[in-house]
């Protein structure tokens, strides 16, 4: 994932802008990025933020203390350096985004061939935010641009693009990636998280459609393009990856989060002394269950937070493994012969869970432990925001892939709780995480938990349905 803002004020838009992006630091962990403008020239500033939060390293950046204007862009990233500014045949624009392009090697390799340049390179691929701003290029006007890029990605984007004219923020095609407006007296602001102006005196005006784009001045928003009809917002949002406090298409995280505990409580029958939600996302799951059963809640894994980030968007397996055995420190009394239900968003790849956390609690002392996962097993890797990227890496499709001796291509059988093929699956997980139980949360259980039609939400990570 990644986060963006951007915000047109009448008065320097700076500190908002700072607080804002800042907000959005829970979706990224390698890059954060400012871009301001003062109507004449567009700074931008980019830092790594693997080992040095945001706010330190901004705060004491003297080019960033110097930097004003009366519009900007802001990035949280999880992948790319960005903003990049850049000259366009239609004017000079900073741009920054989120989402992911499957297909960049080949438009790259396309657009090389016929003389394009590349200058932002990491690992041998070039930078997507520099990819999406070279097809725009190729359309006769900015928004026929972003049409352009729209149709030629294999994946999804979502993008802000300041230039002397304000500030335009489209929305990706299929609407994956939310984008929420918000207004005060002197200002306007486009986030990816509405927790991120909450503090900063800001009203949620509207959540652009899919596929729109609206165009953000000192004098107002004006719609430069109306929403398409299909909506599919990624419903990991709500299960993970998105802050308690936001909100997307009108339905709240927390509110999700804690009424899908009371379901997993409700199809549950495992008799145990308490239930303990894992890490910060697992803890809302845990005191829905609690509030339908009965059981108590108590905390005796708990989580060191001061210089600790979320260990699923860490860069690379080796900080995402370090991160998540430093971080957990358990309370053993608690957990001395105790029967327990351990809820918890998902299970991606599952080493942590396995190596880093359910092994602190037996060597605790614990009696049972009976994990709930508050969604589906995820079945494949996402193809639309920058995430899981081989099927290896998911928990489930090794577990498969170790029944058969090898992937299979037909995995329906699979994919449903009453099956055989199912059962045994978890009954090999159960084996490999050393539980007493697992049980997953349906999908569409998960569905009726966020209140939204399942044509509007993006399930490829357990379906692998996708629109074409």
């Amino acid at each position: 994932m990644s986060g963006i803002v951007g915000i047109v004020s009448k008065n320097d838009c700076k500190e908002d802008l700072f607080y804002a992006t800042d907000y959005h630091s829970h979706l990224g962990t390698s890059y954060g990025g400012i871009a301001i403008s003062d109507g004449i020239k567009t700074e931008k500033k980019i830092h790594s933020i693997e080992k040095s939060q945001f706010k330190s390293r901004f705060s004491e950046d003297i080019d960033f203390i110097n930097m004003h204007g009366n519009s900007g862009i802001g990035v949280i990233s999880d992948r790319d350096t960005q903003p990049l500014i850049m000259r366009l045949k239609f004017g000079e624009y900073a741009l920054c985004g989120v989402g992911y392009i499957n297909n960049q090697d080949e438009l790259a390799r396309r657009l090389i061939d016929e003389g394009v340049v590349f200058s932002e390179m990491a690992n041998g691929r070039v930078n997507q935010i520099e990819l999406a701003a070279k097809l725009i290029n190729k359309g006769k006007t900015l928004v026929d641009g972003i049409e352009y890029l729209h149709n030629q990605i294999d994946g999804s984007i979502s993008l802000l693009l300041l230039g002397k004219e304000g500030i335009y923020a489209a929305r990706d095609k299929y609407g994956r990636s939310p984008l929420i407006l918000a207004e005060k007296d002197d200002a306007r602001i486009v986030v990816s998280e509405t927790c991120s102006f909450k503090n900063l005196g800001f009203k949620q005006k509207k959540f652009l459609g899919p596929d729109e784009i609206i165009r953000i001045t000192e004098d107002g928003v004006e719609q430069i393009k109306k929403p398409g009809n299909i909506l599919q917002l990624c419903a990991f949002l709500y299960v993970y990856a998105g802050f308690p406090a936001s909100e997307y298409e009108g339905k709240n995280v927390e509110e999700f989060r804690e009424y899908s505990g009371r379901i997993i409580a409700k199809r549950d029958n495992v008799k145990v002394d308490m239930v303990c939600g894992v890490a910060d996302s697992g803890t809302a799951y845990a005191h829905g269950y609690s509030y339908e059963s009965g059981i108590p809640v108590r905390i005796p894994l708990l989580k060191y937070t001061p210089g600790w980030s979320r260990s699923y968007v860490a860069p690379s397996q080796e900080t995402r493994d370090l991160v998540a055995l430093m971080k957990q420190i358990t309370a053993d009394p608690l957990i001395k012969n105790q029967r327990m239900v351990i809820t918890e968003d998902s299970i991606v790849r599952g080493t942590q869970l396995k190596n880093y956390l359910l092994t602190k609690l037996w060597n605790a002392g614990a009696k049972e432990i009976h994990v709930r996962p508050a969604c589906p097993a995820l079945m494949y890797p996402c193809k639309f925001l920058y995430s899981t990227r081989q099927l290896d890496e998911l928990f489930t499709r090794r577990i498969i892939k170790g029944i058969h001796g090898k992937h299979i291509k037909n995995i329906e059988p699979y994919l449903e709780p009453e099956s055989k093929q199912y059962k045994k699956m978890l009954k090999e997980m159960e084996k490999d995480l050393n539980v007493t139980s697992l049980r997953y949360q349906r999908l569409e259980d998960m569905i009726s938990a966020i209140g939204l039609p399942r044509e509007n939400l993006c399930t490829y990570c357990w379906t692998g349905e996708e629109i074409s």
